[in-house]
């Protein structure tokens, strides 16, 4: 399976602008042959929308989704992108898998970093949410989710093939070291493959790292984006590929010899 992995500067504060981007994204990718389209976390509304995000946030079946959906489904291709979702009183950081025809999934961030996304969101239970796109079992999680080990395992153990990671990694010395040395080790150590999604430039709150990439996993990296611009990177999802790589670094089922 082709995956396409959208690096996008999110206008803080206008869905129109960024779901016509994820549109347009979308688009590309399926001219390109792409099944499955991930945009960055909470793309819908960019990540530094602040005051504005509760406005923004829309409910599991409310008209963001809807559109998304919509998107997906005239394209022909699986989006997985991040967006601020209501629950009654509750705002959730969530991820939305589509296709626009019934294929559905919600995730929500378990692990909110810093005080920015504790003001505005409530954290979900760590929960392993899983779907079939094209025959491969894709996990969700998002951003910070990532950087704790426990997460990926737990995906990994449940036989998902690829981790999709919506992120808003900023810029800095830790933003690169997580896009250029724990996300390989992340795909290498639970021998799944990672599309790690981030966006780029700044807004009036926070400057992003970029540095997208799709990871494989024996570690290496099968595509990346560049520190500044947007992209739309590709890369094929081919689990047959790294059978040796597994047979060598049997971590999973080391651990369950172990239990």
């Amino acid at each position: 399976m082709k995956i396409a992995a959208l690096q996008m500067r999110a206008v803080a504060g206008d869905v129109e602008a960024n779901l016509a981007r994820i549109a347009g994204a979308a688009a590309e990718a399926s001219a390109n042959g792409a099944k499955l389209l991930i945009a960055p976390e909470l793309a819908v509304t960019g990540y530094g929308a602040g005051d504005a995000l509760p406005q923004l946030a829309s409910t599991a079946t409310g008209r963001t989704v809807e559109r998304i959906a919509t998107i997906a489904r005239e394209n022909r291709v699986v989006i997985v992108a991040g967006f601020a979702e209501t629950d009654g009183q509750t705002t959730y950081n969530s991820a939305l898998l589509t296709d626009g025809s019934g294929n559905t999934a919600i995730y929500r961030k378990s692990h909110l970093y810093g005080e920015y996304e504790r003001i505005w969101f409530q954290p979900e239970a760590p929960t392993s949410v899983v779907a079939n796109v094209e025959g491969i079992k894709v996990g969700m999680l998002i951003c910070y989710d990532v950087e704790f080990p426990e997460n990926v395992r737990r995906l990994a153990q449940a036989d998902v093939e690829l981790v999709v990671v919506p992120t808003a990694l900023p810029k800095g010395a830790s933003g690169t070291f997580i896009a250029d040395r724990m996300i390989q080790v992340r795909a290498f150590e639970n021998q799944v493959f990672v599309a790690y999604v981030n966006h780029c430039g700044a807004d009036s709150r926070f400057t992003y790292a970029g540095l997208s990439r799709i990871v494989a996993p024996d570690g290496s990296v099968l595509a990346e984006a560049p520190a500044d611009g947007e992209a739309l990177i590709y890369a094929d999802i081919r689990p047959g590929d790294y059978v040796a790589s597994k047979a060598e670094n049997t971590y999973l089922a080391d651990l369950a010899r172990q239990v």
